[in-house]
C-alpha cells in the first residue's frame, strides 16, 4: 500500500495542504513517525515536534497495546485488559517501566512546545489498537490547541472510529477490513532508532534558538 514511511508522509501532507503557513505544530509518536512529521512539517511550513506517550504491554504478548500511558502519568487502559492478563498490578507495573523510558526520553529529545491556541496535527504511521493515538490526543487536548487533528496512513475501521471521537479532524488515507500489523502495509518498513529523532528533532529547535 506505502512504499515507506516517506511515501506515506508525501500523501499525508497532500490531505493537510489547507494548513500550510498557518504556524502548524506537527507532533510525531516516537519513534517511527518522527521521520513522518519532518516530512510533514516542511510541506506545510509547520514547526516539528513529538508527543511522547508509550504503550502499555500485554504480558503475554508485548506487541499488543492493553492501554498507554503520557508524560503526566495519565493512563489508558483498553477495555480487553483483563483478559489479557493485564490486572491492576500487573499494569502499574508496566506503567512504572514505560515511565522511566518516557522520561528518558524526554531528556535525549528536545523541550516541548506548547501547542496552546495552535493548529496541532498528531502523526504515527499507522494505527493498531490505538492506544498510543488516544493517550497522545489527550495528552494534547489538556494543552488547550486551537484545533486538534489526528493524521495517520493506515487503520482498522474499528480503531479509527474511536480515535476520531477524541479529534477534531481525522485524516486516515486507508482503513482496510483485513488488518494484521502496521507493518504489512509498508513494502519497506525498517525501525526508527533513538540517534535518527534526535538528528531529526535537533534541527528546527537548533535554528530556532
Amino acid at each position: 500500500m506505502f512504499r515507506d514511511r516517506e511515501d506515506a508522509a508525501r500523501q499525508l501532507a497532500g490531505k493537510l495542504i489547507q494548513y500550510r503557513g498557518r504556524h502548524a505544530l506537527v507532533l510525531a509518536i516516537p519513534r517511527g513517525a518522527v521521520p513522518m512529521a519532518k516530512i510533514i512539517a516542511d510541506e506545510i511550513d509547520g514547526e516539528l515536534d513529538v508527543v511522547l506517550v508509550r504503550k502499555l504491554r500485554s504480558p503475554y504478548s508485548p506487541e499488543l497495546a492493553v492501554g498507554s500511558v503520557d508524560e503526566t502519568g495519565w493512563t489508558y487502559i483498553a477495555d480487553y485488559a483483563e483478559r489479557e492478563g493485564a490486572g491492576p498490578a500487573y499494569l502499574d507495573r508496566e506503567k512504572a517501566i514505560q515511565m522511566e523510558v518516557l522520561a528518558s526520553r524526554r531528556k535525549a529529545y528536545t523541550p516541548p512546545v506548547d501547542p496552546e491556541g495552535r493548529i496541532a496535527i498528531v502523526v504515527d504511521d499507522g494505527l493498531a489498537t490505538g492506544s498510543t493515538m488516544i493517550s497522545a490526543l489527550h495528552s494534547l487536548r489538556s494543552r488547550h490547541p486551537s484545533r486538534l487533528i489526528c493524521a495517520v496512513p493506515v487503520s482498522p475501521p474499528d480503531t479509527l472510529e474511536k480515535v476520531k471521537k477524541l479529534a477534531d479532524e481525522t485524516i486516515c488515507l486507508e482503513a482496510p477490513e483485513y488488518f494484521q500489523a502496521v507493518g504489512q502495509f509498508y513494502r519497506h518498513f525498517p525501525q526508527v532508532e533513538d540517534e535518527e529523532v534526535v538528528s531529526i528533532l535537533k534541527g528546527p529547535h537548533e535554528k530556532q534558538v
